[in-house]
């Protein structure tokens, strides 16, 4: 992609993001979701590949789709109530709508269809961006409506993304499909916790993104999108393969690391909420995650592959690790002692 292209598609993507988490009204809000939306099109399809031009595609219908019932939500409330506030969101027809849009925006299940797809045909880097950046305009909008939206859908919801999520990825040999089912699962962690605690949720998906990019990162480093190739960078980067089973351990959870911070502390919540149930049903599905998120692991460090093997050999360019993925990735493994201080913040 041309460099001053790429300059105008990063800045638009920033400038989108700004416009949604600042705005009062919901004509702004929608204005830069959909400036984010023509922003992340074009590196989607800048590979020119049928699957890239039809994972631009889907990714343009649904999220349109979505917009559109943003709009048609806050019309509704603006007729009943005379607000185009976002924190004015009163009516019970225009909260559904817009927990079904954000819902569609997110990639929560019953409306995961065209995540792991768009995941799987975009290059890694914005693979990144559609799990992270693309993820953070329409969250902020359900922090700011969250005083407003039913409870008992959103559980529902976060219940079966997290399963959706844990089940699905189970069977997959492709990364970024794997990848895309641990974001839909670590959304239904975000999305329970949404109405009782929304900061919490905020944190959630901070260090997600962090542990993701650190993943993303040191993938687009090696080159790797499957998993038998996987197994054959041991001997290139031995490293960047030990750190990155490491942060794949963070990502599921496990307590030694980060990853195990967000969960610990949302079933605490839920369990003061009086939600026990609901607690230990996601706690139950998340080790439907952690299988693959060990599978992941085993195949980074443990597996070697025998000698003549059947994979089409990749040119591998030594590559220095660059600061970045050094720095996100020791953060994903050894935050967990700062947790004291990351709780005084929630």
């Amino acid at each position: 992609m041309n460099p001053y292209a790429k300059l105008i598609m990063t800045t638009s993507l920033i400038l989108g993001t700004t416009i949604t988490a600042s705005s009062n009204h919901w004509a702004m809000a929608w204005t830069g979701l959909e400036i984010n939306t023509l922003a992340i099109i074009p590196m989607i399809s800048k590979s020119h590949h049928p699957r890239a031009i039809e994972a631009a595609i889907k990714y343009f219908l649904v999220q349109a789709a979505a917009s559109a019932i943003i709009l048609f939500s806050s019309m509704i409330n603006a007729w009943h109530t005379g607000q185009w506030d976002i924190m004015q969101l009163t009516n019970p027809t225009s909260c559904l709508l817009l927990t079904t849009a954000i819902a569609m925006k997110l990639g929560l299940v019953p409306f995961h269809f065209w995540f792991p797809e768009v995941l799987q045909g975009s290059p890694l880097i914005t693979a990144l961006l559609l799990s992270t950046a693309m993820k953070f305009p329409p969250i902020i909008i359900l922090l700011l409506t969250s005083n407003s939206l039913n409870p008992t859908l959103l559980t529902l919801m976060a219940i079966s993304s997290t399963a959706l999520g844990g089940w699905m990825g189970l069977n997959q040999t492709q990364i970024r499909k794997i990848l895309a089912f641990s974001s839909i699962s670590h959304l239904g962690w975000m999305t329970i916790i949404i109405t009782y605690n929304p900061k919490l949720t905020l944190m959630t998906f901070l260090l997600y993104t962090l542990m993701t990019s650190s993943i993303f990162l040191s993938l687009n480093t090696n080159n790797t999108t499957k998993l038998p190739t996987l197994m054959t960078t041991w001997m290139k980067t031995p490293l960047l393969n030990t750190t990155l089973m490491l942060t794949l351990l963070s990502l599921a959870g496990l307590p030694p690391f980060i990853g195990f911070l967000p969960k610990w502390l949302i079933i605490q919540e839920l369990t003061k909420q009086e939600m026990t149930p609901a607690a230990l049903t996601m706690a139950l599905l998340s080790l439907l995650s952690l299988f693959f998120y060990l599978r992941l692991a085993y195949f980074t460090t443990i597996t070697l592959p025998p000698n003549p093997t059947n994979q089409t050999k990749h040119w591998y360019y030594i590559k220095s690790t660059n600061t970045m993925i050094a720095s996100l990735t020791s953060l994903s493994i050894l935050l967990l002692p700062l947790s004291p201080l990351i709780l005084t913040t929630i």
